[in-house]
């Protein structure tokens, strides 16, 4: 643990002699989004659930002033993408949401959709949101007790975690991965199709 640990601080500093500010800072988040911490192993990538458990309950906050308790969504697919603003990872991923998953299914009654910001404001989240060109909602994490239901504290952002209509976490992603991605996109797409 600690070698590797000592091995990508030395590709962040090697990165940092040759890149941008810009490219800077992507290099540390995604190192730091990577390296483990003491609850985080490469199994399961900072989750504290897993595959086959019910998904924890909590209440969905809402930019408006609406909350919609998780387990009130029961019934149909549910999809909920922990993301932030400063996360460039996230930001990468988003417009693929909104393409190839909102948009195709944000009118079926069965299903569900919620973007939720970590530790981030209302005005944050909702410039946020307007920034990103997104239309799905984007909720409310203020303190980060709601990612911390799925994922252990301080480990990174950028994860879905997709829910039955039972309740039960049937997929949870980490980071994006083009090949994780489109398999999170092939499930969703066959059990709608199915439930």
């Amino acid at each position: 643990m600690k070698a590797k640990l000592i091995l990508i601080s030395m590709i962040c500093l090697a990165a940092f002699s040759c890149k941008s500010n810009a490219e800077k800072e992507a290099a540390v988040e995604v190192a730091t989004e990577q390296t483990p911490t003491a609850a985080t192993t490469d199994d399961d990538r900072g989750y504290i659930v897993k595959v086959g458990d019910m998904a924890p309950d909590f209440d969905i906050e809402y930019t408006d002033g609406k909350i919609v308790k998780l387990s009130d969504l029961r019934g149909k697919l549910v999809v909920l993408q922990f993301t932030a603003s400063w996360c460039s990872v996230c930001r990468q991923e988003m417009p693929h949401i909104e393409s190839e998953i909102w948009l195709k299914h944000k009118n079926n009654p069965k299903f569900a959709f919620i973007g939720i910001d970590l530790k981030e404001d209302k005005t944050t989240t909702d410039k946020f949101a307007a920034d990103m060109k997104v239309t799905y909602p984007i909720t409310l994490d203020v303190t980060g007790a709601k990612f911390e239901l799925f994922a252990a504290k301080g480990a990174g952002v950028t994860r879905n975690i997709v829910i039955d209509k039972a309740g039960k976490i049937i997929m949870l992603t980490r980071l994006y991965d083009e090949a994780e991605f489109a398999n999170m996109v092939a499930l969703i797409n066959d059990y709608i199709a199915k439930n």
